[in-house]
């Protein structure tokens, strides 16, 4: 019976003593304590061709992930009153089979659309963060069934679009990137 209690006092004073250090949640984001408002207008398309809703997707998804993850901060589509802006362009949107078939037809198509992101302090009027070269990849299958035919691209680019957002964003909540002003 003692040497119950000696292990349940021995685990109390484990648990309340070296282990509280471990674990912190996250209060606020990498960026500057002034920032709550962030606008992210519609992104740019600036690759040659047309690809549907392509920008509008990229600009839905980062709103939505800011929202999710923001640690509080408020998402607007304009720049008015906003203290910072998320600026997209899609820069580049390539597909191209990868995978034939013994027809010689495509069956699997790689899809890459390469993006620029810039996050900008409105009020200091400078760049907080700048990459000009995100790189996202995505395969979609063909079925070999014409019967059973649905096209994977859209929801390729739906992932691309999350998998974007969740990179923005983290690069916000964990100020990873995010310039640091020199004193």
């Amino acid at each position: 019976m003692k040497f119950i209690q000696a292990v349940l006092i021995a685990l109390l004073l484990l648990s309340v003593s070296g282990f509280t250090e471990c674990y912190k949640p996250v209060t606020g984001t990498g960026l500057p304590k002034n920032i709550k408002n962030i606008a992210v207008p519609a992104f740019k398309f600036e690759a040659k061709g047309l690809r549907y809703r392509v920008e509008s997707r990229f600009t839905e998804a980062v709103s939505r992930e800011i929202i999710r993850r923001g640690n509080g901060l408020k998402v607007q589509g304009t720049l008015d009153g906003a203290d910072a802006v998320v600026e997209g362009n899609i820069r580049d949107f390539n597909f191209s089979g990868v995978l034939l078939d013994r027809e010689g037809r495509a069956r699997v198509y790689e899809v890459v659309i390469t993006s620029a992101v810039t996050i900008r302090d409105l009020k200091a009027n400078k760049v907080l963060y700048d990459n000009q070269n995100f790189i996202f990849r995505d395969s979609f299958e063909f079925s070999e069934d014409p019967r059973s035919f649905f096209n994977e691209e859209d929801p390729a680019v739906e992932r691309m679009a999350r998998a974007f957002a969740e990179s923005v964003v983290s690069t916000i909540v964990n100020g990873m990137g995010v310039k640091e002003e020199k004193k």
